[in-house]
């Protein structure tokens, strides 16, 4: 009788173990799928902030905004949020403290999750 509830503990041992490496499998593919649909929306972000840019100088003559704000500040507005201060919910800082031709924009580095 005693050997049986042995073996009883060992297969309540061997199912739970199971199922924590299941559950650890589900969460590194979750954390992945987060990273990967973040990079995207960071990438969109990007794009969008660079097209309101060009934008901006095809209307004003080839004279590139000074800052980000007077994106957002004229009428209409070429983008309507505050991108550097919303992008720390996402998991990105976007960060530009100023404008300038000479830097190249890149996409955001993906995360390895281990």
């Amino acid at each position: 009788m005693g050997n049986n509830k042995a073996r009883s503990f060992v297969v309540i041992m061997i199912v739970i173990a199971l199922a924590a490496l299941i559950l650890r499998i589900a969460i590194v593919q979750f954390i992945n799928f987060t990273v990967i649909q973040n990079e995207a929306n960071a990438q969109e972000t990007l794009k969008l902030i660079a097209t309101a840019i060009e934008n901006y100088a095809k209307d004003h003559h080839g004279v590139f905004p000074t800052s980000l704000e007077a994106l957002i500040q004229v009428k209409p507005a070429y983008i309507e949020k505050e991108y550097l201060s919303l992008s720390y919910e996402k998991g990105y800082n976007f960060n530009c403290l100023r404008l300038e031709t000479s830097v190249i924009p890149v996409p955001p580095a993906r995360c390895v999750v281990i």
